[in-house]
């Protein structure tokens, strides 16, 4: 009996044994079943903002397993965009691409190859999102108001200057000039009193000096409503124009260059890294470039608006909000889709959103955020708030944004006509009619 027993006792432990090993090979499978669906980004961001990107995205990996992003960056937009046709043409498209704005963002949601953002989020909603800019992210959407893009590097012109310089130069480090005037008075003081070899330099210049110009002071910058009025429910054709305040600005900009005030000018932000070393006083940027200037070492600045021209208006209006955002790519399964939202969820929380925003100087995505950014944040950099809050503002006509044709293409045609005009080669009011010809002609193509 004891060894029938002893039998029996043995069977049972190598059955056991069998349903272990079989619920074991069930719970690998399961578990390759059950891999992390992947997702791929594709972006153009440069410096401390492509770290702080790449940073989020390793930290979300961790904090979950169902979805995996990797990224792919490019130096320049125009690489990406051409590996993006080629993604398209062999079906291996990303999930998501990060295009500039183009001021003609339904023509991009017009490609097959593009799934408007409003589609996805219809079938996995954002829960509990705000948007901080409602209102003035038109970069990002279309005529109806549907979110066609992620605003993920939303961005407004802005001037930073260099506090310790201003303190060397007696200025008022806390009371920076609102006005070109009286700008020109504390750069005059910084040339001389301060003896700064680069009181003034400028990145971005078409949008600081020409798009944003219009808004700032009150006025459109296109005809046409800034290209937004609809005509039979499509938007009517605008053509740029430069009127006695453009005339006015590029030539004060052409003699500030001759008496070594502008000493830098470019339509990229090479400029960027001259301020935060500390070279210049006054900075005209994109207010992204608060990345590289926040990893400066030793660098105490200040952020102000750009500044007005008191003879065309008594209140300064608002910039454009501009930049680049993440666009979907049609062709993915269902499960992919899900997961790219469930990614841009993410990037929408309170936290990881306040701070994106504070180590970037992108606007912030949500409510919530800028509310996260309040205490911490703010306090290290004087001006940075007011500007920031001054957006939640609802934006006049002139500042919806614009719209024109093929404005990728004129851009470096009205940057061209700037470097012309500021170097003296030729005269304000000719570059800038040269600027208005050519891109009315570049705005007509298809």
């Amino acid at each position: 009996m004891k060894n029938l027993h002893e039998a029996g006792l043995s069977r049972a432990i190598r059955a056991t044994g069998r349903v272990w090993i079989f619920g074991a090979a069930l719970m690998a499978a399961g578990v390759a079943h059950a891999a992390p669906v992947q997702i791929q980004v594709w972006h153009t961001l440069t410096n401390a903002n492509k770290a702080e990107f790449e940073k989020l995205v390793k930290q979300y990996n961790k904090e979950q397993n169902d979805v995996e992003v990797t990224l792919r960056d490019f130096t320049t937009p125009q690489a990406l965009q051409q590996a993006a046709v080629a993604a398209v043409a062999a079906k291996k498209t990303p999930n998501l691409v990060q295009l500039q704005d183009n001021h003609s963002p339904e023509v991009v949601a017009e490609y097959k190859s593009i799934k408007p953002l409003y589609e996805l989020l219809a079938k996995y909603p954002i829960k509990d999102a705000t948007w901080f800019l409602p209102s003035t992210t038109s970069f990002t959407r279309d005529s109806k108001g549907r979110l066609l893009a992620f605003p993920y590097m939303a961005e407004i012109p802005v001037m930073f200057y260099n506090m310790a310089l201003y303190k060397k130069a007696g200025l008022n480090p806390n009371q920076p000039a609102r006005t070109w005037q009286d700008l020109q008075g504390e750069l005059l003081k910084l040339r001389d009193a301060a003896d700064v070899e680069c009181p003034y330099a400028s990145g971005d210049q078409v949008q600081v000096h020409l798009e944003n110009l219009a808004p700032i002071n009150n006025q459109l910058y296109t005809s046409n409503g800034n290209g937004i009025e609809a005509t039979k429910g499509k938007p009517a054709p605008a053509s740029l124009q430069f009127d006695t305040l453009y005339m006015r600005h590029v030539s004060l900009m052409a003699t500030w260059k001759r008496s070594l005030l502008l000493t830098q000018h470019t339509n990229d932000d090479t400029p960027d890294a001259s301020f935060a070393k500390g070279q210049c006083g006054v900075l005209t940027a994109s207010s992204g470039a608060l990345g590289e200037l926040l990893a400066a070492k030793n660098l105490s600045f200040g952020v102000a608006p750009l500044p007005y021209y008191d003879q065309a208006t008594k209140t300064p209006g608002k910039p454009f909000v501009s930049g680049s955002a993440l666009w979907a790519m049609e062709g993915h399964p269902t499960v992919q889709d899900k997961a790219t939202v469930d990614f841009l969820a993410w990037l929408s929380k309170p936290v990881i959103a306040a701070e994106w925003h504070q180590s970037t100087g992108y606007l912030p995505l949500t409510e919530a955020a800028f509310r996260a950014s309040e205490v911490s944040f703010y306090s290290r950099i004087p001006g940075a708030q007011a500007v920031v809050a001054s957006m939640r503002a609802q934006p006049t006509v002139t500042a919806r944004g614009f719209r024109v044709n093929n404005y990728d293409r004129i851009e470096p045609v009205l940057s061209r006509e700037l470097d012309e005009a500021f170097d003296g080669k030729t005269p304000p009011v000719a570059a800038l009619t040269n600027a208005i010809d050519q891109a009315r002609a570049i705005a007509q193509q298809r």
